[in-house]
Order: C-alpha cells, then sequence, then structure tokens
C-alpha cells in the first residue's frame, strides 16, 4: 500500500484502530488473502484477536470500497487492495494461485455484454482458470516419472 492506511481508513469514514489497520496492511502485503491468511497475519502482527473481528473488519473494509473481494468459484472469498480499476484474476486450477491480469485496453468486450438488459454495465468480473507454470512444470515432471 503505496498510501498512509490510516488516511485510507479515515477517508472512508473509519476510526483508525490498531485491528483495521492490521487487517488493512495484511491485505496489502499480501494480495488475493482467503480470510483464515488475514487471520494469521493479523494475530502475527497485532496478537490476540477474534475470527469475527477479522472477518467484520473484511467485510467492512470491502463493501465502502476500501478492499476487493473476490469470490472465484469453489475457492475461498479472498481480498486485495487494488481497488478502482477493472482488472481481472487467473487462478490456477491445481494450487489455488492467483494473479492480477489488466483488463484489455482500447476494445473491451468484456464491458459489452451482447444483452445488457437495460443495465448500465460499468464493470465486469472475469476469472480465467488454469495451471500456473509451476504447477505445469510439476505435472509434467510427474507424467514423465510415469513414462519411466
Amino acid at each position: 500500500m503505496s498510501v498512509d492506511p490510516a488516511q485510507v481508513l479515515r477517508s472512508h469514514g473509519f476510526q483508525v484502530t490498531a485491528q483495521r489497520l492490521a487487517v488493512l496492511r495484511a491485505v496489502a502485503s499480501h494480495p488475493h488473502s482467503a480470510p483464515n491468511d488475514v487471520i494469521e497475519i493479523v494475530r502475527g502482527e497485532i496478537g490476540a484477536i477474534s475470527r469475527q473481528s477479522v472477518y467484520d473488519t473484511l467485510t467492512a473494509l470491502a463493501e465502502h470500497g476500501v478492499i476487493r473481494r473476490i469470490q472465484p468459484a469453489g475457492s475461498p472469498t479472498r481480498y486485495e487492495d487494488r481497488v478502482g480499476d477493472n482488472h481481472h484474476h487467473l487462478v490456477c486450477r491445481s494450487c489455488d494461485r492467483m494473479v492480477d491480469v489488466d483488463c484489455a485496453v482500447d476494445y473491451t468486450p468484456c464491458l459489452t455484454p451482447s444483452e445488457a438488459s437495460g443495465f448500465q454495465v460499468d464493470e465486469a468480473e472475469v476469472i480465467y482458470w488454469g495451471l500456473c507454470p509451476e504447477c505445469q512444470t510439476r505435472d509434467r515432471q510427474a507424467l514423465f516419472q510415469e513414462i519411466r
């Protein structure tokens, strides 16, 4: 996070607390983290904090646009602090690794549905699925071992 986390919280109407700062820093330093990962990071930073407190903070920050909630099908909810743009994600089917993918520039077919049903579209959520380079290598090595 390149800006002061306390200022980010204040600019969204939040009172600055150690718990909120820790959650925001955890999401910023570990993009695409699941709630359980955020809980462990926050506990490592500030010590005791309830799971519910972290979940409540994540929900409130996402609802106010401070962080983004990502919910890939069949995967745990994840959070990131990259907000305010229309980027997408690549998810590995094997290890669940997730990376950001910038939206297509110039012509953006993902923002032009074939039928908008009267909606004014301002965002599209696209998730690409496949195998990350590490899992591709591992799968090739496993196949090679089977052939031997």
